[in-house]
């Protein structure tokens, strides 16, 4: 039976389709798609609201496009819908050339009367920049992950030079804007639906009814249950395989390993280190493993009496014994974690002298601070398990350890998941357990958002740290035009962290994805999960 739908209001204040909560029917899915596990309940289905989870990182790949997208191997910005682009000599001028067969989805609530041109482009880039345009307010008028970067004073502005050709003009040089443009937050959005939504007076579907290109188109949602999607017939990179995915958000019953092998999920995606024993024992599936780009640390309320002092931030992170976390968290999967910028990252520069397990050095710092007689500290713990950390509630009790042996009392409040835009709950702990999943290969993508000025409005930068001299340094990272000069400034920047220490880098997880063997097809990417149109059931 088809379920009803109704209107809701999502996390973010998006409209939300929802259905009466049947159970999935397993059985009958299997004949033409397969169900997708291991992914958070949906704020909203437009990741252009958000700054990490579901939608961004499983189902906007499935629903939109994007201009470019990033080479999972060398992590460079290659074609997609813009089938080429030019660039001026000072590079602040970026002309791309659209592919004219990128047909949008038909759903329950649109049929589109054209294809994909530039105006689309122009529509959903504008919203973002642009207060005065109509959707620019919706879900709250918050863009977290544009906010992070400082998108709206980059780019200048976005024009459509024809049907099929846009220019976008950006305020100054900007070695990331391609790869930030290839990201799965910079989708695009049907202008001929935003204008029939203002026409009815409802706005709010742009973000809860997507319609986008992409390989497959949203169907149904119910609401901490299941998200449906269904093959877009019209799709320009090769017409889905399968008919359907479901995508299983249930946060009631069992696990998602004792769903995986009960087999009510064919994919469980990110299985936590843990797990991967229990996975390998079974015959019907199939472990895939990727090396991730990103991090898990420990961010630093630097505004606390203590906690502005550089040497107790130093002291903390010299007591932490991240080789034991590795052994007891990570069962040998993850890498220690010297710098926020993860092993494959070009610009990644360890250095073992300053990021290192020293107790006496620790207990040193501490009394040339004036807190050799006892600190007592808080920290924020979030539960839910990610490729960076796979048991949070695990590496801090071990951390509180640590700490215990400085002299240092660390208290642990856990949090199921970790909300960066409640900036008010987050200024309330002085540390704050976190991690970071890169969107690009740029270094600029795990600095700028985790630590700039720019990002503490939008609630990533969790240290509520501000240094100028930081921020010039990646400012110019982005501007200099020889990969030599941007090698030895990423070089500069790191050297800074390890002397403030903002944050302390724990370790570097790996990416995981276990599926049924009848299934094939899939495709393996260090940023999120790839579109699924080529994934097939084997006869």
């Amino acid at each position: 039976m088809k379920a009803l739908i109704r209107l809701t209001l999502g996390l973010l204040g998006a409209a939300t389709l929802s259905g009466c909560g049947e159970p999935i029917k397993h059985t009958n899915i299997r004949q033409s798609g397969f169900v997708f596990c291991g992914q958070g309940v949906p704020q909203t289905f437009n990741p252009q609201l958000v700054e990490s989870g579901v939608t961004a990182e499983a189902i906007s790949p499935q629903i939109f496009d994007t201009l470019l997208v990033l080479d999972p191997k060398s992590h460079q910005p290659t074609a997609n819908i813009a089938q080429s682009w030019d660039t001026n000599e000072d590079r602040t001028e970026y002309t791309f050339h659209l592919r004219s067969d990128v047909e949008f989805q038909t759903t329950q609530w649109f049929s589109p009367t054209r294809p994909l041109n530039a105006q689309d482009v122009v529509f959903s880039f504008e919203r973002i920049i642009h207060s005065q345009h109509p959707f620019h307010y919706n879900g709250g008028g918050s863009y977290p992950w544009f906010s992070s970067i400082n998108f709206a004073s980059l780019l200048k502005s976005v024009e459509a030079l024809d049907s099929h050709t846009v220019k976008f003009t950006l305020n100054r040089p900007d070695n990331a804007f391609l790869s930030n443009i290839a990201t799965t937050f910079a989708v695009i959005h049907s202008a001929e639906y935003g204008n029939e939504l203002l026409l009815h007076d409802e706005k709010n579907k742009l973000d809860s009814h997507p319609v986008g290109t992409g390989p497959f188109y949203f169907d149904e949602y119910q609401v901490n249950d299941l998200i449906r999607l269904k093959r877009h017939e019209g799709y320009w990179n090769g017409v889905a395989k399968m008919k359907q995915v479901i995508f299983d958000v249930s946060v009631r019953g069992t696990g998602t390993l004792a769903k995986l092998l009960r087999q009510e999920c064919d994919v469980l995606s990110s299985p936590i280190s843990s797990q991967l024993p229990v996975i390998k024992e079974q015959d019907d599936l199939v472990l895939n493993t990727k090396p991730a780009m990103n991090v898990s640390f420990i961010s630093i309320h630097t505004l606390h009496p203590a906690l502005s002092d550089a040497r107790v931030r130093k002291a903390l992170s010299l007591a932490i014994n991240r080789q034991n976390i590795l052994e007891s968290v990570y069962y040998g999967t993850g890498t220690q974690a010297y710098t926020l910028l993860p092993p494959s990252s070009w610009a990644y520069q360890p250095d073992a002298t300053q990021v290192r397990y020293d107790r006496n050095y620790a207990l040193g710092l501490l009394r040339e601070a004036g807190y050799d007689q006892g600190l007592v500290l808080s920290m924020a713990v979030p539960l839910e398990p990610k490729a960076y950390n796979p048991s949070p509630r695990k590496t801090a009790e071990l951390i509180q350890s640590n700490f215990a042996d400085i002299g240092v009392t660390l208290q642990l409040v856990p949090e199921e998941r970790l909300n960066r835009t409640d900036t008010e709950r987050n200024s309330r702990f002085d540390l704050v357990l976190a991690g970071w999943v890169g969107d690009t290969g740029d270094p600029d993508n795990f600095l700028r958002p985790l630590l700039s000025c720019d990002a503490k409005p939008s609630g990533l930068n969790l240290s509520s740290w501000c240094n100028t001299d930081f921020d010039f340094l990646i400012d110019l990272a982005l501007e200099v035009d020889k990969p030599r000069y941007r090698t030895n400034l990423y070089n500069q920047i790191q050297n800074l962290l390890n002397e403030e220490v903002p944050v302390i880098p724990i370790a570097h997880g790996m990416h995981f994805q276990a599926h049924h063997e009848s299934l094939k097809g899939f495709k393996m990417s260090p940023f999120n999960v790839q579109p699924l149109n080529d994934v097939e059931r084997a006869q």
